[in-house]
């Protein structure tokens, strides 16, 4: 999206952000994040906006930019950081360009299922741990809760059954050190992009594969391009929410707290309601016709990733290393 138009929608934004509390003291609070409001994005949204308009009996209202109607996660990013935004979504991968240990969320083969993953986001000492980390490391904004859209699963033009399927295919990645790392070990060629351009990248052969989540292919649509998803679950989609310092310095004490309950609040409810979103969507994309594998064998993949979870680690920093044995002592 041009920059000029960004702008504008922000300078509204303000405008009615401004006129609202003068008028009311009713104050409305921009949450923007780049995936369409249909998928686990918009969840977090909503349980976030509900329940802060019930703790401040409608004084603090939330709206939502969904679709990157205010830019991509990185631009976004630094828009919370400057306090032009309010609050905002970022996957963990998009947040390691702030914060280089958070790409420990998205480790392969770090959660060993989708019952483990909620299990781990609704720990409390997890997400101490992970806002920890983002408190020492970032300026600008903090992090007050995390959320997930699930596991990360393969999406191509033909299936991926077996690890020795990906050789010399190119894969659209995040631009994180352990996908840097774990994507040529299992012998693919890696090609950074923004998520914008991957619909079009898969249709010209710029990529061969893509990976996400099971309701992200479909919300926006990439089976199009990519009709065969193969289950791979080699990672998870993970994501903070982060508010503007900006924001909540001018909070009074009482105002913080119940930003922070609703955050909380997303912390613990979400990531359920992501993983049965992901099965809906599984079951819709099969009645369509899409081809999902789901016997694939995970078993090359996990030889070669489960050595890197310690190195990949050790090397992110403390804090990384703190936050994975935290995630693989959960049972």
């Amino acid at each position: 999206m041009p920059a000029r138009i960004i702008r504008g929608l922000i300078t509204t934004a303000a405008v009615t952000f401004a006129f609202g509390a003068s008028a009311q003291d009713v104050k409305h609070y921009r949450f923007a994040y780049d995936q369409p409001k249909t998928t686990g994005y918009g969840i977090v949204g909503d349980i976030f906006a509900d329940k802060l308009k019930e703790l401040s009996k409608g004084t603090m209202l939330i709206d939502q930019y969904p679709g990157a109607q205010l830019g991509q996660e990185p631009q976004v990013l630094q828009l919370v950081k400057s306090g032009d935004v309010e609050f905002s979504i970022s996957s963990s991968a998009n947040a390691a360009t702030l914060s280089p240990q958070a790409g420990v969320m998205s480790m392969h083969f770090l959660f060993r299922s989708e019952a483990h993953l909620v299990k781990a986001l609704a720990d409390p000492e997890v997400s101490k741990a992970v806002k920890a980390m983002i408190a020492e490391t970032v300026q600008g904004t903090h992090v007050i809760a995390l959320s997930t859209l699930g596991l990360r699963d393969m999406y191509s033009k033909r299936e991926i059954r077996k690890i020795e399927d990906m050789k010399g295919l190119k894969v659209r990645v995040q631009a994180t050190p352990t996908e840097d790392t774990m994507f040529p070990a299992y012998g693919a060629q890696i090609v950074h992009m923004p998520f914008g351009s991957v619909y079009t990248s898969l249709q010209t052969g710029v990529v061969d594969v893509a990976e996400n989540g099971v309701n992200v292919y479909l919300a926006n649509k990439h089976y199009e391009v990519a009709p065969v998803l193969s289950m791979t679950e080699h990672e998870a989609n993970n994501s903070l929410i982060w508010v503007s310092d900006k924001l909540w310095n001018s909070l009074t004490p009482e105002q913080q707290g119940w930003v922070q309950t609703a955050a909380d609040e997303v912390n613990q409810k979400q990531p359920a309601r992501a993983i049965e979103l992901e099965h809906q969507s599984q079951a819709k994309l099969k009645s369509i016709g899409v081809k999902v594998v789901t016997d694939v064998d995970k078993s090359g993949f996990l030889a070669i990733a489960d050595p890197y979870l310690d190195k990949l680690a050790k090397d992110l920093g403390p804090h990384a290393e703190k936050i994975k044995n935290l995630i693989r002592a959960i049972n």
